[in-house]
Order: structure tokens, then sequence, then C-alpha cells
């Protein structure tokens, strides 16, 4: 799942710059100051807690008590926007688009100009709903935000949204400027390679399939466009090289028994 990683110490910043504090005197005279935490301050950390338990819950495959935590976070603060991001990926977990979508949404809402926000809310819709239109609408939010540290995820989700949706050349280009920003980007390099050999350019696409390649994270789907690409462009010795990577690495993947069917053919 290409989503942001969720900073759950966000509320941090706001319980600093709030911070109230009372003077005691001692027997001695002695004057010192003992900060005091305000209702607000209170809440914050209420739900900061609470999302970080659900967040726990979460990665330890324990859903039901995700939400409890979760929904306890905005009882705290219910403008928590991390709680609302780590809520719709729980729901997005048991199937629940439509409390995914609004805890996305409500996420977008309280941080409307943030990139990682924006982003995952585009993903989201790009995967799920099959709205490419109004997702590329919050790539183009995600990454007009300057203090966005991810920009390379936000234009790899708009490229791979766009190639969904059958924009070969649209999605190119999106491929291209997350490369720029990232070089090691590896899905951006197999998507912009992918793209490519969709478009007939097996020359081109191989530079990028080569370029992920030497990343040293191989993938069933990566070995077997490599496989492609080389057949197509005549280079048997090549392909066979990806072809028999793929069977030893992969065997019992899709892209394996794809390559058994058309070799007995």
């Amino acid at each position: 799942m290409r989503l942001d990683r969720i900073l759950l110490g966000a509320g941090t910043a706001l319980l600093l710059a709030g911070c109230v504090t009372t003077t005691t005197t001692d027997a001695g005279g002695v004057s010192t100051k003992i900060p005091r935490t305000t209702k607000a301050e209170k809440q914050d950390e209420g739900a900061r807690v609470h999302t970080e338990l659900g967040q726990q819950y979460m990665e330890n495959g324990d859903l039901q008590d995700a939400l409890v935590k979760l929904n306890k976070a905005l009882e705290f603060n219910p403008n928590y926007v991390p709680a609302h991001t780590v809520l719709a990926v729980v729901y997005e977990r048991i199937n629940d688009m439509p409390n995914a979508e609004l805890h996305y949404r409500k996420a977008v809402m309280l941080a409307p100009d943030k990139g990682d926000t924006n982003n995952n809310l585009g993903w989201f819709l790009c995967r799920k709903e099959g709205k490419t239109a109004e997702a590329m609408l919050y790539f183009k939010k995600a990454v007009a935000d300057p203090f966005y540290q991810t920009p390379a995820v936000a234009w790899t989700n708009a490229g791979t949204c766009l190639a969904s949706s059958n924009d070969y050349a649209g999605a190119e280009v999106n491929f291209r400027k997350a490369i720029q920003i990232d070089p090691q980007n590896g899905e951006a390099l197999y998507q912009l390679a992918n793209v490519l050999y969709l478009q007939g350019d097996a020359f081109r696409a191989r530079a990028f399939i080569q370029r992920f390649d030497a990343l040293g994270q191989p993938s069933a789907a990566a070995l077997k466009l490599g496989h492609d690409i080389e057949s197509r462009l005549g280079n048997r010795d090549a392909a066979l090289n990806y072809g028999r990577r793929l069977q030893s690495q992969f065997p019992d993947s899709e892209q394996a028994r794809a390559l058994d069917a058309t070799a007995s053919q």
C-alpha cells in the first residue's frame, strides 16, 4: 500500500505550544515553575496515546481492538488527523469502504494543504473507487505542498492511477517526475518500464527494468516484464535468464505459471 507513513507524534508540537506554568514558593522562599496542563493539552495527549495504541493493535492484526482505541482517540479530540488516517486504514482492512473513505476525507478536510493526507485520499479513490479524475486532483494538491517529504510517492501513485485507466502517456510523465526526485524509486522504475513496453517501446523499457533490477529487489512481475522485453527485442539469452530467475525465485507465482504455459505451446 503506497500510503504515507502515519506521523503519530503530530500532536506533540501543539502540546508544547500551549504549555502553561504556575509558580510556587517553598518554605525557603525559592520559586519553582510547575507546568500546568490545560484541558486542550489533555485532550490532544489522550488522542495521541489512543491512536498509537490503535496503530499497534492494527499492526498486530487485532483490528477489533484497534477500532476501539481509535474511536476512543476521537472522543478525546474529534479533529485529530492521525486518528482519522489510521481509522481509514483499519476500515479498508475490514472491507468497510464507505467508512474508510469518510475518514480519509475527514483527514483532508482537517489538513487540506498537507501532502500526506491528500496523497492518501487520492490513492484510495484510485484503488478502491476507480475515480481517476478526482484522485488526480488530490495528487496535484499533495505535490503542491512545499513541506511534503515524499512527493515521489504521490507522483508514483498518480502515474499508477493513470496507467490503470490506460493513459500510458500521462502515466509516463508522472513516473519520470517521481524518478527525477528519487532515482532509486523501485516502484516508479518498474511502472515506467511497463508503460513504455505497453506503448511498444521495448528499447527504452529495457533501460528502466535494468535500473530496477540493479536495486536488488526482484519481484515476479519485474522478472516477467524483463523476459517479455528481451523477447520482443529478440535477445533470446537475456530472456531465458529472466525466465530462469523467475522460475527459480518465484516458482508458484502467477507470472511463472504464465511463462510455463507459453513455453508449452
